[in-house]
């Protein structure tokens, strides 16, 4: 009975032979090569021209449908589209004004009772439109994407589209996540393996110049274990040695896709686990900076290190997100003003995702790491837009919060971003007492001006 199947099993590993070496083959051909050179097929552009195509195919089934059809395909260059402005209608009126217009003109040096109803009326329009709180949920697409994460509203409208996302299924988690596994495992492994050995080499150029050529290989693979289509403008102005790049921050692969295009040194806090063993890898090869957990509220400590670092021109620009949080591709929040201190020359970046591919922001208080990299390699491609702007260091007379602004008011005008004064840490905390007390010193100047008005006359 054996010899019958002994041939058997001869053939099933002749063909898994064939079909591990066929795969290898078109690994090292179409993946692992490319990305040494820096080189693309043009096979992305190409797919992602197709996907474009496809939605036009679903948006038509859409409006044949009793939904009415939409154009956001047609205008999705319009950054207005991707957040609708609020559903409460608000005139840009100073506290004062509006306070004024609440006593009908009858104007009192001393308190009203009728100023009452402005703070309430500003509490009711902040609990239904507050312009913080949904920056941390995904946007909400216009037309489907053939997603059933990204709209619930159009599951199941027609057969057609229904039978048109079980083949993106069959696609998506059939053939690109197992493909896109097997890239992330790869660029991985190889980004500890390699760096790992470029860490035995004594310091100087040829160690530097090795470490460049892993870590931009590696990333590149890990660019596309995502099938990441990514523009990037006005690289005459890149970031450089000696300085920070600072950009708005939505998710985590915004690493990736920064480190892409350039060498960066990387700053984070130190972990465990399989992020441990690649930060120890890194750091061998380049300077990164870590953290230890009891380090990482020191202050002094930390902007120590990054001074010195800055101060070396022969490492490589820090790679900063001052938002301190993942912020929904709609806006950008206030800037952490540690960086701005340290008074070198900062580069901003704006990066902006096209969400009909896929949603990329990471929305942390909902999806687990692993979660979100499963969203993300099971979605359609991540398409972004990356902005170099011009260098930018700080003015005279200009303080490190001026500064974070002026650069954050940069980063969101070319981004097409809406320029927002809160805290991302608003996500998780509560309001912080500053904010409330700057509320009551502006009443308080409406009294005490109104009182000085009436005194004079």
């Amino acid at each position: 009975m054996e010899s019958y199947l002994f041939p058997f099993d001869s053939l099933i590993c002749m063909l898994l032979g064939i079909s591990f070496t066929v795969w290898f083959t078109l690994l090292l051909v179409f993946i692992i090569v490319p990305a040494i050179f820096g080189v693309s097929f043009g096979i992305r552009r190409l797919y992602m021209k197709s996907l474009i195509k496809l939605f036009e195919v679903s948006e038509l089934m859409l409006s044949m449908s009793s939904l009415p059809p939409t154009s956001y395909l047609h205008h999705h260059h319009n950054p207005a589209l991707f957040f609708p402005p609020g559903i409460i209608a608000k005139e840009p009126l100073s506290l004062e004004q509006e306070i004024q217009d609440m006593r009908r003109g009858g104007a009192e040096p001393e308190f009203d009772m009728s100023d009452i109803f402005y703070f309430c009326r500003r509490g009711v329009e902040s609990i239904v439109d507050d312009e913080v709180t949904k920056r941390f949920t995904a946007e909400e697409l216009e037309s489907w994407n053939l997603l059933t994460r990204s709209n619930y509203n159009f599951h199941h409208i027609s057969t057609q589209l229904t039978a048109l996302w079980g083949v993106g299924v069959l696609i998506r988690y059939g053939f690109l996540l197992p493909l896109r596994v097997t890239l992330a495992f790869t660029g991985v492994g190889l980004l500890v393996v390699l760096t790992s050995i470029v860490g035995l080499f004594p310091n100087g150029r040829m160690k530097s110049y090795l470490s460049d050529k892993v870590h931009l290989m590696c990333y590149r693979i890990c660019v596309r274990a995502l099938t990441a289509i990514i523009t990037y403008h006005d690289r005459e102005n890149k970031p450089k040695n000696g300085g920070i790049c600072v950009a708005n921050h939505t998710s985590p692969i915004d690493v990736i896709i920064l480190a892409s295009d350039g060498c960066y040194a990387m700053v984070g806090q130190v972990h465990g686990g399989l992020i441990g063993v690649i930060q120890r890898a890194m750091v061998k090869a380049c300077p990164h900076i870590w953290f230890e957990r009891s380090e990482v509220k020191d202050r002094h400590l930390v902007a120590k290190r990054l001074s010195d670092h800055v101060a070396d021109k022969s490492k490589l620009p820090i790679l900063i997100f001052p938002e301190g949080t993942c912020i929904n591709n709609t806006s950008v929040m206030m800037f952490k003003k540690g960086s701005f201190e340290i008074g070198c020359t900062v580069y901003p970046v704006a990066i902006k995702y096209d969400p009909r591919f896929g949603d990329a922001f990471w929305n942390s208080s909902k999806f687990g790491m692993v979660n979100y990299l499963l969203h993300m390699m099971s979605s359609w491609a991540i398409v972004c837009s990356v902005w170099y702007l011009p260098p930018m260091s700080r003015m005279e007379g200009e303080d490190a919060v001026q500064f974070a602004n002026r650069v954050k008011a940069a980063i969101a005008r070319k981004g097409g971003l809406a320029d927002l004064l809160w805290d991302g840490g608003l996500k998780r905390g509560k309001v912080k007492e500053v904010f409330k007390e700057e509320q009551q010193k502006l009443y308080s100047k409406v009294l005490v001006g109104s009182s000085e008005d009436c005194s004079r006359s």
